[in-house]
């Protein structure tokens, strides 16, 4: 099986170690300093007290592989739209393309089955470059619980978790999905296929939609930010994509509102990415996980007046800094 990581940082880097030490194929998209040192010293996860160290092949330019059977994006939401028409070379006929992001994927309303579907969303694909180059009948949903870090060039480090969520758009149980499931599974991942992937990316959401914007804005870690005022500015924020949320047709009972705060509390001294992104001086994740809450507020007419504040203060701090 031939499956290429297209971004190999925190999360693809941690993906293709296990992956190629279960047998799969695997190549790395890369750039930098991080590409260099894979090239020259092959690829180092630090894991359960363990140091893996695996050699694969790696470039910043696809046409060094040629088409895949999967190709499994890693980049931040802004960075595959950046990238989409570099894809080309790594997608034959039947190639499926794994969206392994944060936030709300550029392929939502493909085969979603409401009255918006077939619609692109600006916030995360800006005239629609994903759905043209890529194809959302390529996707395969994949929701990210792994935390992992790039500790050094070259060296990813895996601190927690190892679950990743499938789904198809469809949400049937493809041939495709499926093998992609064993694999995972093979490289000692949990990876569940689940018949409502959406259902997943939004309670992934309503944390990242104000943990992400407040710990950036406030620079407190998860355990501080789900405490006090500013645990009732969560609640606030997550009632408001509740509502998108419903509004969409995917519900999510009230009650994990609270289990989701609770989980996250017990994170203690944990850094939200963006701003990890801040204070690495990296360019900030804000439209897939604030920005298209917006967005689909008003498609769908809901307002999201929280949310709406959340993000034009952390969208001015990332012009700020430079990073947005």
């Amino acid at each position: 099986m031939k499956i290429c990581i297209y971004g190999a940082g925190a999360i693809g880097g941690y993906m293709a170690v296990q992956l190629a030490e279960a047998g799969a194929d695997i190549c790395v998209i890369a750039r930098g300093e991080h590409l260099r040192a894979i090239q020259k010293e092959g690829l180092t996860l630090l894991i359960d007290g363990k140091k893996k160290n695996v050699k694969i092949p790696a470039s910043d330019n696809p046409i060094d592989f040629g088409p895949q059977d999967y190709v499994i994006s890693a980049l931040k939401a802004h960075q595959s739209h950046e990238s989409a028409k570099k894809f080309a070379p790594l997608l034959g006929p039947d190639t499926a393309v794994v969206t392994a992001m944060n936030g709300i994927p550029w392929w939502y309303f493909y085969k979603e089955g409401g009255k918006l579907e077939g619609r692109h969303l600006e916030s995360v694909d800006p005239g629609g470059e994903q759905w043209k180059h890529i194809g959302p009948e390529r996707a395969i949903g994949c929701v990210v619980d792994p935390a992992t870090e790039v500790i050094a060039p070259g060296v990813i480090e895996h601190h927690e978790f190892n679950r990743f969520i499938l789904g198809e758009p469809d949400g049937t149980q493809s041939e495709r999905v499926t093998q992609l499931a064993e694999i995972f599974k093979k490289a000692e991942f949990d990876a569940p296929v689940r018949d409502a992937i959406r259902w997943n990316v939004w309670l992934k959401l309503w944390g990242n939609v104000c943990f992400n914007p407040i710990s950036a804005l406030t620079h407190r870690t998860l355990d501080q930010i789900t405490q006090g005022p500013l645990r009732e500015l969560c609640i606030k924020a997550m009632e408001e994509t509740k509502a998108v949320t419903d509004a969409l047709n995917v519900h999510i009972p009230k009650e994990m509102m609270a289990r989701r705060l609770d989980v996250a509390s017990k994170a203690v001294g944990h850094k939200m990415s963006m701003l990890q992104d801040i204070e690495r001086h990296r360019s900030m994740e804000i439209d897939a996980l604030v920005t298209a809450v917006q967005e689909l507020g008003r498609m769908t007419g809901v307002p999201t007046p929280t949310v709406d504040v959340l993000l034009v203060l952390v969208q001015e701090l990332g012009r700020q800094e430079g990073l947005y």
